[in-house]
């Protein structure tokens, strides 16, 4: 039997854990696909049973698929602030995130109805990258929500995956992911969407595993190379080594209409902000990665393999690491010089037979001298009697 005290624990425990609030924070460039995806995670982790509610903080998104809950065109309307203010839609939309900022009690008044359900958030944020890469407001809004409030968030980076049948994109995005993740610091899980359209503007020039791994970015470097002036093919390979040196990134590939590739990402992401772990704490129900992963494949790169065969051309792309044996294995091909290294080379050659010559007669005295010290070690090794035959 329990101890009072105990039990009494227990259930303190057990209210605090109740008492947060779940989430995620969706960003990404636009195009990337958010209001999408917040459209497809609502309606699955509904499914899975739980309350939903999405939070529409991007003040362009007019037309959404979802029902937000919270809208932040009731507080300020960005064609009012383009009208009286004469904004473009980048400043206009940067005046209505700091708008909001100064407005956090209406936020959390509109809110509180939904921590009162128990409802899992969704925040559609806007596309604009300075906004949650550089500018402050965004950062300061995340803080009260975290901070402040109390909410346990997880950071959803998405990027559309096409971006991957150019070296050069890619390389943006991976910057843009590290610099997002380093400006907000919420836990983020990076996502190549779209995946069904991987190949919709070209073949990728290395296996999907390399693109959802980031490691190994000097091929990368190596595959920009001459699609630029020379003098910026070190800042590239520079650039690489700061995104490895920072050993952050990662992505998970997602396809909204694939079922196993959206239960995969939500375990990820339940991980990422702590569902997972307050789901493990409440007695006599299932964590939530075994309420809706069912079927999921337990390695990630099996998941990658089948979304590899379904979305992308068949053709012989092997491992990176055999890439590697394979270059490393492969006949070095020599390369032509120009007409300055030739003229170096010869007159290398020429310091080098002076250089010879110059030694040439002291070397052959030298070996005179040795010769003939030898003979006479010879001669001192033989018996008596034989070297006065020889003598004689």
């Amino acid at each position: 039997m329990a101890h009072p005290e105990q039990g009494t624990g227990k259930v303190a425990a057990q209210d605090k854990l109740d008492a947060f609030t779940w989430g995620q924070v969706v960003v990404g460039p636009p195009g990337s696909g958010k209001s999408t995806y917040c459209t497809g995670m609502q309606q699955f982790l509904s499914l899975a049973g739980r309350k939903v509610a999405v939070v529409n903080l991007d003040p362009a998104n007019d037309a959404t698929a979802y029902a937000p809950a919270v809208d932040i065109g009731d507080l300020v309307s960005l064609e009012a602030v383009q009208a009286e203010l004469g904004l473009g839609p980048n400043g206009g939309l940067v005046y209505c995130l700091d708008y909001l900022e100064q407005n956090m009690d209406w936020l959390r008044q509109q809110l509180e109805p939904l921590e009162a359900e128990g409802c899992y958030l969704l925040f559609d944020l806007p596309g604009q990258v300075e906004l949650f890469t550089l500018h402050g407001s965004l950062r300061r809004i995340v803080d009260a929500l975290t901070r402040k409030w109390g909410y346990r968030l997880a950071c959803v980076q998405l990027v559309d995956a096409h971006l991957c049948s150019d070296p050069a994109k890619y390389l943006s995005a991976l910057l843009l992911s590290l610099s997002t993740m380093l400006h907000l610091e919420l836990p983020q899980v990076n996502v190549l969407s779209k995946m069904d359209l991987v190949e919709q503007y070209g073949e990728l020039a290395f296996g999907l595993d390399f693109y959802l791994q980031a490691q190994g970015l000097g091929h990368l470097a190596e595959a920009m190379e001459g699609s630029f002036p020379p003098k910026f093919q070190r800042m590239t390979e520079e650039l690489c080594e700061v995104i490895e040196d920072f050993g952050l990134l990662a992505f998970h590939p997602l396809a909204i209409e694939d079922r196993q590739s959206v239960a995969a990402l939500a375990a990820l992401i339940d991980k990422s902000n702590g569902y997972v772990f307050a789901g493990l704490a409440r007695p006599g129900q299932l964590p939530p990665e075994l309420q809706y992963t069912a079927g999921v494949a337990e390695d990630a790169s099996d998941l990658w393999e089948q979304m590899e065969e379904r979305y992308m051309k068949a053709r012989d792309l092997p491992p990176i690491v055999e890439r590697e044996q394979q270059a490393a294995d492969a006949p070095l091909e020599p390369q032509p010089l120009s007409q300055e290294q030739q003229q170096q080379t010869a007159e290398q050659q020429q310091r080098l037979a002076a250089a010879a010559a110059q030694h040439a007669k002291p070397l052959g005295r030298l070996r005179q001298q040795a010769a003939a010290a030898q003979e006479v070690e010879q001669q001192q090794q033989q018996p008596p009697g034989e070297r006065l035959q020889g003598d004689a």
